[in-house]
């Protein structure tokens, strides 16, 4: 898949391995790698093997998460234009080939 970021600094924590090391930790830090690679990896958001893959519901509705560790988790939107949809309003993410990264957060705050 092909990722966007929302702004530079998010590019910049998921594409500067020392810099995510300084924010995240070394092991959230080695998480978020992984999970970058698997998106890389994957034909679309459905092919995603790992951290528990799943989309968002109630007012994050169109959103999608992987988590990483200890309750932080990589969120990110479809970039596809238009967005696949299925039914009235819902993401096709089985037809999501391009994702922008909106976040990288703990849920539990």
């Amino acid at each position: 898949m092909e990722i966007a970021y929302k702004d530079e600094r998010l590019r910049r924590l998921c594409l500067d391995k020392a810099h995510a090391i300084k924010k995240l930790g070394s092991p959230c830090a080695e998480k978020l790698r992984i999970r970058l690679s698997d998106i890389f990896a994957a034909s679309n958001v459905r092919e995603l093997p790992s951290g528990r893959p799943h989309a968002l519901e109630g007012d994050r509705k169109g959103q999608f998460a992987v988590d990483l560790l200890k309750g932080k988790r990589l969120i990110f939107i479809p970039d596809n234009q238009p967005t696949p949809v299925v039914g009235k309003d819902n993401v096709d993410w089985s037809n999501v080939t391009k994702i922008k990264i909106i976040a990288i957060e703990d849920y539990h705050d």
